[in-house]
């Protein structure tokens, strides 16, 4: 069990009294969650609703990026994959056509 757990209602880990979730906690859940990342949204999407009726003072942007906002950053700092195109260049009409008559 971690020792960075959120401290409620206020909202701070329990591990290094940064906000929750904290960079190691973000490193952990990332891990525990690779290969469920919408379970990892629902679970700190819980949370979200607690800690906004815990700190009504905070705007909701805040709180998402704070919550959500990170959970997606790796994909966003990955290439796109590269879509290879299967359209069909136009045939130049000067080379097959005769020419014609004006």
């Amino acid at each position: 069990m971690t020792t960075h757990s959120p401290v409620m209602p206020i909202w701070s880990c329990g591990g290094c009294d940064l906000p929750w979730p904290c960079s190691t906690r973000r490193r952990e859940l990332r891990a525990e969650y690779a290969d469920a990342p919408v379970s990892l949204a629902l679970y700190l999407g819980s949370y979200l609703v607690k800690a906004a009726e815990d700190m009504p003072w905070t705007s909701a942007g805040a709180l998402h990026r704070r919550f959500l906002g990170w959970t997606r950053e790796d994909e966003r700092s990955k290439p796109a994959a590269q879509q290879r195109t299967t359209a069909i260049a136009p045939a130049d009409p000067d080379r097959d056509d005769p020419p014609q008559a004006g």
